[in-house]
């Protein structure tokens, strides 16, 4: 059945769901959060595994965590780098956090903010689900990093379409 749901996912969908408007909101939300902590988000859709991945097993999270290192979301000064990840096909967010941001802030934090945004995408409230995840991933991370006075930008903030 996950076969299935993969090979007929299909980006025009995923375009559907995530219009350049919602985007734009993702966008606008990422760079929102990162005034208030030195803690850097992307967040990246991606609508189907390829048949090769399907065939092996690979799971939502162990997908996360290779375009976590394609991404170079783990460069970051202070290691506080995250990922938000959707899998389209699956129905299923992952976070994936970068070693300070995931020795300061326990599992199940992550696993709330994951569950928040798969409870408003079974909805079909995608650009709600998406903004409401990056406003729980930014107030975990602004707890823990406040921001800093050399602080930059260093990870691009426009969602990625995979």
């Amino acid at each position: 059945m996950r076969t299935l749901k993969h090979l007929f996912a299909t980006r025009t969908g995923t375009r559907r769901r995530f219009p350049d408007d919602v985007l734009a909101s993702i966008e606008k939300a990422i760079q929102s959060v990162e005034t208030r902590t030195s803690g850097e988000i992307r967040f990246v859709v991606e609508t189907a595994l390829d048949l090769g991945d399907l065939w092996l097993g690979v799971t939502p999270r162990e997908r996360a965590m290779r375009v976590f290192a394609h991404l170079q979301v783990w460069d970051t000064e202070l290691r506080n780098g995250v990922l938000i990840y959707v899998l389209a096909a699956d129905r299923d967010v992952e976070i994936v956090a970068d070693r300070g941001a995931a020795e300061a802030i326990p599992a199940a934090d992550w696993e709330k903010a994951c569950g928040l945004m798969e409870g408003h995408f079974r909805a079909g409230r995608f650009s709600e689900g998406s903004l409401g995840g990056v406003a729980a991933v930014g107030a975990l991370l602004e707890k823990k990093f406040p921001p800093q006075a050399r602080d930059r930008d260093e990870l691009p903030n426009q969602p990625t379409l995979l």
